[in-house]
């Protein structure tokens, strides 16, 4: 149980901001800030924390937020305060209007950016675990504390350490929770096996179709979960047609594993996926919505589906993609690539914009 204590920390301080509640943020051992999810605040929030901390709360967004603001090249996280102290209500609208991507852009001149602090990109990276915007408020504490101290405010707390090696520990902590056989339309001889990370979090599946040979390159295929996509059969994106496709085509070769990875949007989630759709009804395309939320154009991580091919006994596969990325991602954690297998499917209106821009943008081979 050890090794699951700070993926634990994490876990509960990503319920406590979806919650809309205070968490606290932790450097080297020593309380740094106190912090808030921008997308729920409220005055009394606000002031509580101000209250909590000891100092006026800054409002802290990821590169790519800051950039569609205007105030940064996409490189570094960004800090903003305001120039002249204002009641919570007031700061608290400004707050929520700077996070929220769908609004219309938002006047600037009365705050002014700040330095950023060594953990300010995990506050931002919390938020993205959270499946929240990448917006975070801070309030630095006037004086370190301690971890156990007095005066803790009793609140969950989450070091920057923890939060940064999560995707890691996470990945590497997945084990088989449970199997069945799972025929399917595509194919009757099918497995599945479910994998959880120590923490409880949310689970990736493997599907095993037919009878694979391990000792040969296995023909396999990662695909990310789709709620709109895979189950409501949506036709913005191609998603469904790969799943129904992978599994068809596994079957048709003999034998083949479908890994069915938990990250909904690319990285970004359900939610934020939604929002994106709303920003592409309006003009942009995929990538620029994504930007516009504050996300990075793909924010997905392919280690748990290394840890499942090497719990599978899988070391070679024959990779059923359109996505470069996705082969470079396994040849760099050990996973051999030995080919690449198109996996495309006919454009229809409603999706036509969106593959061309993961052609053209993505480097999505079709």
């Amino acid at each position: 149980m050890k090794p699951a204590i700070p993926l634990v920390a994490v876990d509960r301080a990503t319920a406590e901001l979806r919650r809309a509640g205070p968490i606290a943020l932790t450097l080297a051992g020593e309380r740094v800030a106190l912090m808030l999810a921008a997308e729920d605040l409220t005055p009394k929030a606000l002031t509580a924390l101000a209250s909590l901390a000891g100092s006026a709360p800054v409002l802290a967004m990821s590169a790519r937020r800051a950039e569609a603001l205007g105030i940064g090249d996409g490189g570094e996280p960004a800090l903003l305060r305001p120039i002249a102290a204002r009641d919570p209500a007031q700061d608290a609208a400004i707050f929520i209007a700077l996070a929220d991507p769908l609004r219309e852009q938002v006047n600037l001149k009365d705050w002014q950016s700040i330095p950023t602090q060594p953990w300010v990109n995990a506050a931002i990276a919390l938020t993205k675990l959270a499946g929240l915007l990448p917006i975070a408020v801070l309030a630095e504490t006037v004086e370190a504390q301690t971890l156990g101290a007095e005066t803790a405010a009793p609140m969950p707390s989450v070091s920057a350490e923890e939060i940064l090696a999560y995707p890691r520990d996470a990945a590497r902590s997945l084990k088989r929770v449970a199997e069945a056989d799972l025929p399917v339309a595509a194919s009757e001889q099918c497995h599945v096996i479910a994998f959880r990370p120590a923490d409880g979090g949310s689970e990736h599946l493997a599907l095993i179709v037919g009878r694979p040979d391990l000792g040969r390159p296995v023909l396999a295929r990662l695909h990310s979960a789709c709620f709109t996509g895979d189950l409501l059969g949506s036709l913005r994106c191609d998603c469904g047609e790969q799943l129904q496709g992978a599994i068809a085509r596994l079957a048709q070769e003999g034998g083949g594993v479908l890994l069915y990875l938990a990250q909904e949007g690319r990285g970004i989630g359900l939610v934020n996926k939604l929002r994106a759709y709303q920003l592409q009804d309006d003009g942009l395309d995929t990538l620029e919505a994504n930007r516009r939320l504050g996300f990075e154009d793909d924010e997905r991580l392919y280690l748990p589906a290394v840890q499942m091919l090497d719990d599978l006994g899988i070391k070679a596969v024959r990779l059923l993609t359109n996505n470069p990325s996705k082969v470079d991602a396994l040849l760099r954690h050990g996973i051999s690539v030995v080919e690449r297998v198109p996996h495309v499917f006919p454009a229809n209106p409603h999706n036509r914009r969106y593959l061309a821009t993961k052609a053209a943008r993505s480097g999505h081979l079709f």
